[in-house]
């Protein structure tokens, strides 16, 4: 018989994941990825390790957990539609790294994992793949262009959080869509 695992809706186990992801943040942010344990993210949450195991297997899947809502919520704030325009999902990334600065610095900033990177850039990757794939038949193609356009977003990304320039997040926007618009007019032309 295995272990019922908690109830997403509670607000109790809400507010305990809530507790987690803040932890594990100001944790990154601290020490980076690496040097950070199960038991920093219990201590500074102050929950005890049975109760973090009860919701999460390990620290990575707290990080996807945290990825997975964001994931969700942008796609539901531009979701897939014909006709609609292809990445209409950027203006959200953009405006919830703005909003949520120190939370994607810690995400992709330089105080970041490569396993941290790695996940939010296969989350960019399956979210432009899925846009994309109305304008091309799946295929090495759509796949190449989908990569590039999710590492030259993560790019623009963590140069705008690193450097902290002017930009306004409308600014990062309108230049990410300047330099994108050709690679998918290429696209739509293979």
């Amino acid at each position: 018989m295995g272990v019922k695992a908690p109830n997403s809706d509670d607000r109790r186990v809400q507010r305990t994941r809530r507790a987690l992801r803040e932890a594990l943040v100001a944790l990154i942010l601290e020490r980076g990825w690496d040097a950070v344990s199960v038991q920093d993210i219990c201590d500074r949450a102050d929950i005890g390790r049975s109760t973090f195991y009860t919701h999460f297997a390990d620290k990575e899947e707290l990080l996807i957990g945290g990825l997975d809502d964001l994931r969700k919520g942008l796609r539901a704030l531009s979701p897939i539609e014909a006709g609609a325009r292809p990445l209409g999902f950027v203006r959200g990334v953009i405006e919830h790294a703005d909003e949520q600065g120190r939370l994607f610095r810690a995400v992709i900033g330089k105080r970041s994992g490569h396993h941290i990177q790695h996940r939010f850039r296969q989350m960019l990757i399956d979210l432009i793949h899925e846009d994309l794939s109305a304008l091309a038949p799946s295929g090495p193609h759509l796949d190449a262009t989908a990569r590039y356009v999710a590492g030259a977003l993560m790019e623009t990304l963590i140069w705008w959080l690193d450097t902290r320039n002017a930009f306004r997040a409308a600014d990062v926007e309108k230049l990410f869509t300047q330099l994108t618009t050709p690679v998918l007019g290429v696209l739509r032309k293979l």
